[in-house]
């Protein structure tokens, strides 16, 4: 709103300022004798607003043609006659009115406070008779609701009852709290379609927070909205405020009752509806939870992580100090949040938020009780996503359970454990990749071997990064080396081939979304190929071989789609470099095999 910027405007407004402080706050120390001290120091700053005000606005109306006969003066604080031709709400004369309506609507509240009801209510009536001449805008409404107050607006149903059968004041005020709140609700789409998330979320939230404060909410709806608003904040890494929402979703859940049990689902119908959609609604909100404790890791690695994707040691107690001199500022971001529950459910909601962090891991230990509650998420969302009947969900709940396990790898600093972590993950995912039909679920098989091939090339690494801590390699440890490196090629060249057309043929040019995957896959099978240990010669020749077969592929793929080398650089670079080097290798190989016949 517009407003003047003379003197005698400063002086109104730090006026009405003062007027504010000395009603809300003052007051509240005034003395038991003395009660109303401070709400009549407050009312005579307000007349005197009043008495400036018909000067200003006279200035005004003499000053401003568009206006000059809507709205002159004011007599006696009082509406004139120049208040009968209406306004707009938002034009000079319509926000001189909202003005003089504030005052009336301040000092009605203050002879109602002071227990002067008649003359509370006069100035009441003052109040709507100015606004009433005015159009609702956007610069008047909170006017407007404020000074009806007590005087809901009609509802629908108002317009079509029979006498005695009227809503109540309360069911009135209820309904019309229903419609602002389900006008959030209407503005987080808009937002949404207009690809305004974060106005989006904010709306999503108030919308929440309000639907519980009126006890206006189906449990599960509201649990899976709130589960789901989780999601949000996570991108936006806001950790706190996506614990929030879901331990509200958890808690809020619950309220829809107890899961029945299977037998009880038997005998009814009503038993067995019930149970699958708890079962349902439950396993979602808790792959929601799954997503939080995994991206939460993976986020703290990102932070921690060196060049080469290892723990930086550095870093590591750099944070470290950070956060302690930081400690007693942890919940700060929970004041900008709008917090859930009601007297029954907060309880319980903050008891759930305790269970786990929500601030960056910074070492195995942390790392490990994230993971914990991420694992025990994994466990509740199979009992509703089974592999029969819900395939995909089924396995996209088993790579996230292998991320977990992935991330928290790299929180490990013992060799041999972080390998056994890998395991969990290949003991995982492989009876589902062997099981599956490529020809219905090619993508998910896609998605499978590349990783178990990924994942038994990071454990061979790190078997090898601990046989070079020993003097000689016992026959256990090659032999554990060779299955490693042979699974790995095994789920490598799997993934290849399901890029081979019908007949067999590698494409001459890969689709966008397999060149880098298919090219990595064949530079990894190059270097595992000539990891390989053997004793014996002609073996070695033979998977040295290969290795070359597999890296001059790379070499001479990208001459020929140059386009691809952006996305190969650091693995060109080495293929390049092993074309030169191997046929040496290999010739050396050869002389010696010759020299041993």
């Amino acid at each position: 709103m517009a407003a003047p910027q003379s003197t005698e405007w400063r002086t109104v407004c730090e006026k009405f300022r003062l007027a504010q402080e000395l009603s809300e706050v003052e007051s509240r120390k005034d003395p038991a004798n003395n009660p109303f001290r401070s709400k009549y120091t407050a009312r005579d700053l307000l007349k005197e607003i009043l008495c400036s005000l018909k000067k200003i606005n006279i200035e005004e109306g003499e000053t401003d043609n568009e206006a000059e006969g809507e709205s002159r003066q004011m007599v006696d604080g009082e509406p004139g006659s120049e208040c009968g031709k209406a306004c707009t709400g938002d034009s000079p004369a319509g926000l001189r009115a909202a003005r003089l309506a504030v005052v009336q609507y301040c000092l009605g509240l203050n002879h109602i406070e002071t227990e002067e009801l008649s003359a509370g209510e006069q100035h009441l009536i003052n109040c709507l008779k100015l606004i009433d001449k005015c159009t609702t805008t956007r610069e008047n409404v909170s006017l407007f609701i404020q000074a009806r107050d007590g005087q809901p607006p009609l509802d629908l149903q108002d317009y079509f009852v029979l006498e005695g059968e009227e809503l109540s004041q309360r069911e009135k005020i209820r309904r019309f709290e229903m419609a602002y709140t389900h006008t959030l609700y209407y503005l987080a789409q808009v937002y949404k379609n207009l690809q305004q998330y974060e106005r989006s979320g904010q709306y999503c939230h108030s919308t929440l927070q309000r639907q519980l404060e009126y006890k206006q909410f189906v449990p599960l709806e509201w649990a899976i909205n709130a589960a789901t608003l989780s999601q949000y904040y996570i991108t936006k890494t806001r950790y706190m405020e996506a614990r929030h929402c879901l331990a509200a979703a958890s808690v809020i859940a619950s309220l829809a009752g107890e899961i029945p049990s299977e037998a009880a689902a038997k005998e009814s119908d009503a038993e067995c509806e019930k149970r699958e959609e708890l079962l349902q609604k439950r396993s979602e909100i808790a792959r929601c939870w799954i997503k939080y404790c995994l991206n939460l890791m993976q986020d703290a690695k990102k932070l921690l992580e060196d060049n080469i994707g290892e723990l930086d040691l550095d870093r590591q107690e750099e944070l470290k100090r950070a956060r302690r001199n930081e400690e007693e500022d942890k919940e700060k971001g929970r004041k900008s949040a709008i917090l859930f529950g009601s007297s029954d459910t907060f309880d319980s909601i903050c008891s759930l938020e305790e269970k786990v962090s929500s601030m960056l891991p910074l070492d195995f230990e942390e790392a490990r009780s994230i993971f914990l509650v991420g694992q025990s998420y994994v466990a509740q969302a199979e009992e509703y996503f089974a592999m029969d009947g819900h395939v995909t969900d089924h396995i996209e709940i088993l790579q996230d359970h292998s991320a977990l396990f992935k991330v928290l790898a790299f929180f490990e600093q013992d060799l041999e454990r972080r390998c056994k972590m890998h395991k969990r993950r290949v003991d995982l995912l492989e009876p589902v990749c062997k099981d599956l039909n490529a020809q219905y679920y090619l993508l998910i098989c896609r998605q499978l071997q590349f990783e178990l091939a990924e994942t038994c090339y990071e454990m061979m690494d790190l078997k090898l990064a601990v046989s070079d801590k020993q003097d000689q390699p016992d026959v256990h440890t090659i032999k554990k080396f060779n299955h490693l490196c042979s699974s790995s090629i095994k789920y490598y060249q799997m993934f290849l081939d399901s890029i081979r057309s019908p007949e067999g043929k590698f494409p001459e040019k890969l689709e966008d979304d397999l060149l880098r995957p298919a090219l990595v896959a064949k530079f990894r099978v190059a270097r595992l190929q000539s990891k390989l240990i053997s004793s014996n010669l002609a073996t070695q020749l033979e998977n040295l071989n290969h290795s070359l077969e597999s890296y001059s592929f790379i070499v001479q793929y990208c001459e020929e789609n140059p386009e691809a080398k952006k996305a190969v650089e650091t693995e060109l670079e080495l293929s390049n470099e092993m074309v030169s080097l191997l046929p040496l290798k290999i010739n050396r190989i050869r002389s010696k095999m010759a020299s041993c016949k």
